[in-house]
């Protein structure tokens, strides 16, 4: 399904953005709704949050976790762990729902087998940003990053495996679904901040799914 509420109806489906690399437009559209009920559910037992850098810095995206393990950032560094850091619980259980729409759009990008056991849930309010950065911190680089938009538009940045790559800009809108990994894995990547505005189906923000194999 094709998103046609920001004018993607003359978009093909499919948009190699590089080798090892394809965003999915409109691949997550039907399960939408079913996915955003299994966020709330997961974020009434561990709500998001604005973690801190290494560095001290609070970041502008509110994030959680669900899955075997969830991803953190403290003074301590980054990492993943198997209990939420702010109740000492596990993370909320990855919905079968998810787990399968991972598995199905990684397929189509030519990564069969993919089995996330990692789900990060970040939240974007208008004027967050996330910053250009590489996935690297799970064990095994051979899995692919699937990640996710339902909400309000955004514009994604995907460059190369320098920093100093210029990155391309692509925009994303509700249910689009990009897929990297192969030569593109380590590409670096990001989000530019945020714009004003709401959705129908999350109000003035944009929610994030990006599912790793972590463990």
């Amino acid at each position: 399904m094709i998103d046609d509420l920001f004018g993607y109806s003359d978009v093909p489906a499919r948009e190699p953005l590089a080798d090892g690399a394809l965003l999915l437009r409109g691949y997550a559209g039907d399960a939408a709704e079913e996915l955003l009920q299994a966020i709330d559910a997961i974020t009434t037992a561990a709500p998001f949050r604005h973690m801190i850098t290494p560095g001290g810095y609070r970041m502008s995206v509110a994030m959680t976790n669900c899955g075997r393990v969830g991803w953190v950032s403290d003074r301590r560094g980054y990492r993943y762990q198997p209990t939420d850091p702010d109740t000492g619980r596990p993370w909320p259980a990855m919905p079968a729902a998810f787990a399968e729409l991972a598995a199905r759009a990684a397929a189509e990008a030519g990564f069969a087998g993919f089995v996330p056991d990692a789900c990060l849930i970040n939240r974007y309010a208008p004027g967050s940003r996330l910053s250009l950065h590489q996935d690297r911190d799970e064990p095994d680089l051979r899995a692919p990053v699937v990640s996710v938009s339902l909400g309000l538009p955004a514009v994604f940045l995907f460059g190369g495996r320098r920093r100093g790559d210029r990155p391309r800009r692509h925009r994303l809108a509700h249910g689009d679904v990009v897929v990297w990994g192969g030569p593109a894995r380590l590409a670096f990547h990001g989000i530019a901040p945020l714009a004003e505005g709401a959705h129908p189906a999350t109000g003035a923000c944009r929610i994030n799914l990006t599912f790793r194999k972590a463990l």
